[in-house]
């Protein structure tokens, strides 16, 4: 894509477990910091750590009997489950990938974020998560802006 694509950066790099409190000491050891714990319509959990620098690493752990994850585990056991990328105008990076012929296979809105995702039918088998943050990151109070992203700032298109 080069000079022409629209900015983007790594936020972080999601790893599906059997369950957290097993996979925790090894983040624990590599210095990292837990940042967030939460259950996502009770079907995952997800806690969040950072690791110095603002580089952020998600544990993902199924809480349903049956989910994508239980799924996704049962195929691949644990290990890399996406790299989140954060855009500055999912809308653009979306309209770039789809013109360079990767598939999005999935689109939401949440009040906090837009997340969209390329197919990991793709020469890396990557799944890659796109999340544009909005205005009302952090103003839940579960977390806060400060916590999730490098520099209390987000990613600007300017």
């Amino acid at each position: 894509m080069g000079e022409d694509a629209p900015r983007a950066r790594v936020d972080h790099v999601g790893i599906a477990v059997e369950d957290v409190e097993s996979a925790e000491p090894l983040l624990t050891a590599l210095g990292c910091r837990r940042l967030v714990d939460d259950v996502v319509e009770d079907r995952f959990r997800w806690v969040y750590y950072e690791l110095g620098g603002g580089s952020r690493i998600e544990l993902i752990e199924p809480v349903a009997e049956e989910s994508f994850l239980t799924d996704y585990l049962d195929r691949h056991g644990p290990g890399l489950h996406h790299v989140t990328i954060e855009v500055a105008d999912i809308d653009a990076m979306t309209a770039t990938l789809e013109a360079a012929g990767f598939e999005i296979v999935d689109r939401a809105a949440y009040d906090e974020w837009i997340e969209a995702f390329v197919s990991p039918r793709n020469p890396t088998g990557t799944l890659f998560q796109l999340m544009e943050y909005t205005a009302r990151y952090g103003e839940n109070g579960e977390h806060t802006a400060a916590d999730l992203v490098v520099g209390d700032r987000r990613l600007s298109t300017e």
